[in-house]
């Protein structure tokens, strides 16, 4: 096609989009529908146990919302950015893939931005059920609710239901806390404390 046939085309079809748009908010929950639908087949909500002597059980749980996608495409990633004003970061994925990943970690930006934001424009697949169970970890820690024996144990159970069970990372960390001593004596005392 000739460049400025191609240019009137696409000035047309932004003509006609723009028609049937009413306003700021329909393109605002429409972009807003769009990032929910990629999250929902490219991101996730996750909670990692990192060892950290500092902390009072020597774990900590690390809430984490990311999203993926191949480098060629990276603006997708910017545009979810830009929708959360900016937090987390884009970084690549691995040293062998050829993948970008979109991170939030940052508690505060979890609570004021990403939650929020899910909250208004939810998912539609059981990834859903995710990230509720991480809207709730996140929120009882910004709380303290972690900061016990008995919370921590909790939050801990409630972040390996999530993605799959955790059936893999389940495994994992108790053969880690199995190795620490010190460690599964405090998880034995808080599951007697936990409610059935």
């Amino acid at each position: 096609m000739h460049p400025a046939l191609l240019v009137e085309v696409r000035s047309d079809r932004a003509r006609q989009y723009s028609e049937n748009v009413s306003g700021a908010d329909n393109q605002q929950e429409r972009l807003d529908g769009y990032i929910s639908g990629y999250v929902d087949g490219e991101g996730c909500f996750a909670v990692a146990v990192n060892r950290n002597p500092t902390c009072r059980i020597g774990y900590q749980l690390v809430p984490e919302f990311h999203v993926s996608q191949n480098g060629d495409r990276a603006q997708v990633l910017e545009l979810i950015r830009e929708r959360f004003d900016g937090c987390g970061y884009i970084k690549p994925n691995g040293t062998k893939d050829r993948a970008l990943v979109y991170v939030v970690r940052r508690r505060r930006d979890l609570i004021e931005r990403v939650i929020p934001f899910f909250g208004r424009s939810p998912l539609v697949s059981p990834k859903q059920f995710d990230f509720e169970k991480f809207a709730a970890i996140v929120r009882s820690m910004a709380v303290g609710r972690h900061r016990t024996p008995s919370g921590f144990a909790l939050l801990l159970d409630t972040a390996l239901s999530m993605n799959g069970g955790g059936r893999f990372r389940s495994v994992r960390w108790k053969q880690v806390i199995s190795s620490d001593p010190e460690s599964s004596e405090t998880v034995r005392r808080t599951r007697r404390v936990m409610p059935p």
